[in-house]
């Protein structure tokens, strides 16, 4: 429990410390005109208060990462915890402050236009289709994750695939919509399902005195089948403590947001909020069932086609807080991925109208290039749910990897602390790159191979960079 309350107090003094340290390295300018102020068009440009935009992000970036993803990670030991921790202030913080307010200064650029602008035409390009396919691939896991726990929620009524076609029919309605019509409208329905999920799991963790594993006890892999906690781990808690999925979702807010000296509640609050997410479910699934081995026993029994994920989540919820509460927060569970489907399918369709330059007020351009998108992500969806999600966490953490890099470029251009963001993008990039080399679902290749070759390729990037820098 002391490992617990001790991470939850680091995050919030890593907000309130290490938050206001990247507004000074960034360098924010309250008199700077916003997007929203100098462009607004009444569709994405949409000057809204700071609260709401708060809201927004929060609920964008909070999909299933920091629930499942802190679910698949605590099996691997408590050194979950450390990560979701120092990933969040670290790496994930600053990620989505730099990001978020490059693009404010960018005129609402997305992210791939953000990336290229720093790193060049050749970047650009590629990080379109591969940031396109992320969102993509988003839209498709997080119709998937809340379709199966609906579906829970009323087994003699509805299958996941009725809840499936009610929950893409939402996300067309959104990606279509100005941002105020329904994402601004019903977001405050959803952030407080959300808010009860979190403090409810929280306080039912006290109560119940849970039995959380301390970091004390060690932090060597515990994973039932042995995967190496790097870089495993490091990719299956997707977005709990870094995600380049976050720097697709911050310019639709960098495009409402009214002065800069908002950014850092918005950028840097939204990341902490969702590493308590994180650091709450981590508790919750390696407490419930006694221990973690207890976890892992139980996600072993389970049948093998099922979404093991939501099975342990809905587990949790029913059994600590009731039929009544359960419910609720099995709702604050399925208004994250939600709210970050929607955003991730509105993301995509913005993302091509940059590359088109194809003004988007026109409802019939919004039509043009949604529907190829919606037609994509439908086909994913026949996928299996396990696959989706081990291929979106890892194109989830590369397009951090991009952005980090990018970041990087731009604070040196701008002669400010471009150590601020190298740190992080080399670690990232190490994690990353490993990965692919060695993971189940990537090359499959031995230690002896992977590791070193992760490391050639870190520093074969930072060398690159170190390179362009002395020119």
């Amino acid at each position: 429990m002391l490992t617990f309350i001790i991470s939850i107090a680091v995050l919030i003094l890593g907000y309130l410390v290490y938050g206001r340290i990247a507004e000074k390295v960034f360098g924010m300018d309250n008199n700077h005109r916003t997007p929203a102020i100098a462009n607004p068009d009444g569709v994405d440009f949409v000057p809204l208060p700071w609260w709401k935009v708060f809201l927004i992000q929060f609920l964008n970036i909070a999909g299933l990462g920091p629930i499942f993803g802190a679910v698949m990670g605590i099996m691997f030991g408590q050194a979950a915890f450390l990560w979701i921790v120092l990933g969040t202030i670290f790496a994930g913080g600053v990620h989505d402050y730099m990001s978020g307010m490059m693009s404010v200064r960018m005129n609402g650029a997305s992210q791939p236009e953000l990336v290229g602008s720093q790193l060049g035409l050749g970047v650009k390009q590629f990080m379109r289709f591969f940031s396109l396919f992320l969102m993509v691939l988003v839209g498709a896991v997080f119709v998937s994750g809340p379709a199966d726990l609906l579906a829970g929620l009323t087994p003699e009524a509805m299958t996941s695939t009725w809840w499936a076609v009610i929950v893409f029919a939402y996300y067309i309605l959104a990606t279509l919509l100005p941002i105020d019509k329904i994402i601004g409208k019903i977001y405050p329905v959803f952030g407080f399902a959300l808010l009860f999920m979190a403090v409810g799991i929280m306080v039912a963790i006290f109560v119940n005195n849970a039995p959380i594993p301390e970091i004390t006890e060690g932090i060597g892999t515990m994973h039932q089948k042995n995967l190496p906690v790097f870089p495993i781990m490091f990719v299956s808690i997707a977005c709990g403590a870094i995600s380049g999925f976050h720097a697709t979702q911050s310019p639709l807010m960098a495009r409402c947001i009214q002065n800069e000296r908002y950014g850092r509640r918005i950028f840097y609050g939204s990341m902490v909020a969702e590493g308590i997410v994180a650091l709450i479910w981590a508790a919750a699934a390696s407490s419930f069932f006694g221990s973690i081995e207890g976890l892992q026993q139980f996600v072993a029994e389970l049948a093998p086609n099922v979404n093991k994920p939501a099975v342990v989540v809905d587990t949790i919820s029913r059994n600590w807080l009731g039929q009544l509460g359960g419910m609720l927060a099995l709702l604050g569970v399925i208004a994250a991925p939600l709210t970050s489907g929607d955003t991730a399918l509105r993301s995509a369709r913005l993302i091509v109208a940059d590359f088109m330059k194809l003004e988007q007020k026109p409802m019939k351009n919004r039509l043009l290039i949604s529907i190829p998108l919606f037609l994509i992500t439908f086909l994913l969806l026949q996928l299996d749910f396990d696959i989706l999600w081990r291929y979106f966490a890892w194109f989830n953490q590369t397009l951090a990897v991009f952005t980090l890099w990018a970041i990087t470029v731009y604070l040196y251009k701008q002669k400010r602390f471009y150590f601020f963001s190298l740190v992080p993008a080399i670690w990232m990039t190490a994690v990353t790159s490993t990965y692919i080399l060695i993971a189940p679902e990537g090359l499959q290749l031995s230690s002896r191979i992977a590791y070193p070759g992760g490391v050639f390729i870190t520093l074969a990037a930072t060398g690159f960079f170190l390179l362009k820098k002395s020119q």
